[in-house]
């Protein structure tokens, strides 16, 4: 069994000290950035050039979430910025099967994310395209929400087709994760976990990184066992 994937949100860290945010999580698996445009989602973040620099910073893989409209236009910037997998929304691209054909021609993992009310069976016929799906488990734009435990019905479906056709599929969710909710997550068939306010509001957030994986592993464990 794969070791679960922590990915904290630097969106919940203090950017005005970026480099001492991100050496607090060096114990996470990845770094997961949120890209906000203030038209998708309700809220602005930044762009490329935050995101460079984070690559800059740390030699942890980038999980780049794409909370924008008309992800075609920005992903090679992104990818320039030094992007590992890019995420972006089924509901922002126009043709979401091609963009994840030409994010792996760029040598970039694809992956697609899809807000809690858009139903994943809409989708399933295009998951051989993409390396990855990150389920939203609250309304994308804002941290601090709570974990809608109903999203982990779009996981199960997920984990049951890609064991179905095959496929080496990486499940992401996003949204509510603490040491409360990710044993349901990792339970449901979660390999990856964005987890921001539960590593960033705590005293130490790469020990919180640590538990949260422990606790990810043990109720992945037992539901294997079951």
């Amino acid at each position: 069994m794969a070791q679960p994937i922590i990915a904290p949100s630097i969106l919940n860290s203090d950017f005005s000290q970026l480099r001492e945010e991100i050496a607090k999580i060096h114990t996470a698996d990845w770094v997961h950035v949120d890209i906000m445009d203030g038209h998708f989602v309700p809220n602005l973040s930044f762009g490329p050039d935050i995101t460079a620099t984070v690559n800059r910073l740390t030699d942890q893989p980038l999980d780049v979430h794409l909370m924008i409209e008309e992800p075609e236009k920005w992903v090679e910037r992104y990818i320039d910025a030094g992007a590992d997998t890019i995420i972006f929304h089924v509901e922002a691209a126009a043709d979401p099967a091609a963009l994840a054909r030409d994010l792996r021609a760029r040598g970039v993992r694809a992956a697609f994310s899809l807000r809690p009310g858009t139903p994943i069976e809409d989708y399933l016929d295009i998951l051989g395209e993409f390396d990855q799906v990150l389920v939203m488990s609250v309304e994308p734009g804002f941290g601090g929400q709570s974990f809608m435990p109903e999203q982990l019905e779009k996981v199960r479906t997920l984990r049951a087709e890609a064991a179905r056709r095959g496929l080496d599929l990486t499940i992401e969710i996003d949204g509510g994760i603490n040491l409360e909710t990710i044993g349901a997550a990792a339970a449901a068939g979660v390999d990856a976990f964005v987890a921001g306010s539960a590593v960033y509001k705590s005293a130490d957030p790469a020990a919180a990184v640590e538990e949260l994986r422990a606790a990810a592993a043990s109720a992945a464990a037992e539901a294997a066992e079951a």
